[in-house]
């Protein structure tokens, strides 16, 4: 199965210089599925050519707010919109979980209660809870027609969506790992996020996360979808 990445930002040059495009994390995330993989610089204004060119797509986390006046942005939302027509499987990570939510009729704002950064709780509606690592300020505040909350929390009340048969998002990011989380709050997060925030997170970093449970949802969504796509 092939699997378009759309990558929506570039990482930190710390991150990039480690790890590599936010692409490669993700590749290293789904890695023993027997997928290959594609990559669109999006946020670059380099698109598909056709929703065809993958059998299923992820959308990656960016700097950008979904609520931008950017044109790629709106370009992805008509890609976005072409992809759920067609019933094609779509993930959607941190800010392409928004982005998902806003083209199909959703709203995204900036939170009245600050930043999640670092290791949250989170529930499912399968009644498992996870571990994840979040870095957002945004939030989506109005669901889309059709999207049911599968993920959630006290701070981030639609923390993770199902629309449809073909469509799952999740707000935190189960592609970071603690070195690159200690990276983001060593080199990104000063002057931005919180201090109090910032050092609450740094403490957390030793704690066990369940990244490598949530990247095998993702997967097995992608599975399912083309077995039965």
């Amino acid at each position: 199965m092939k699997i378009g990445i759309l990558q929506t930002g570039h990482p930190i040059k710390q991150v990039e210089d480690e790890m590599g495009e936010y692409a490669d994390i993700f590749e290293h995330l789904l890695a023993g599925h027997n997928f290959t993989f594609c990559r669109y610089f999006v946020v670059d204004g380099i698109f598909p050519d056709s929703i065809n060119d993958a059998d299923g797509w992820l959308i990656t986390g960016s700097k950008h707010g979904a609520y931008e006046a950017l044109p790629w942005i709106s370009k992805l939302e008509d890609f976005i919109r072409a992809l759920h027509a067609d019933d094609r499987p779509l993930v959607g990570v941190c800010f392409g979980h928004q982005i998902i939510a806003q083209a199909l009729g959703g709203k995204v704002e900036k939170f009245d209660n600050g930043w999640a950064v670092g290791h949250q709780e989170y529930d499912f509606d399968d009644g498992t809870q996870m571990r994840l690592n979040a870095w957002h300020q945004d939030q989506v505040t109005t669901l889309p027609r059709g999207a049911k909350v599968n993920v959630t929390n006290a701070f981030c009340k639609n923390a993770g969506l199902v629309i449809g048969d073909n469509i799952l998002t999740i707000q935190p990011h189960p592609e970071f790992n603690p070195r690159l989380l200690e990276l983001l709050l060593d080199h990104r997060g000063p002057g931005v996020v919180p201090d109090a925030l910032l050092k609450r997170a740094k403490a957390g970093l030793a704690q066990s996360n369940d990244s490598a449970t949530y990247g095998q949802r993702i997967a097995t969504f992608f599975e399912n979808k083309a077995h039965h796509g």
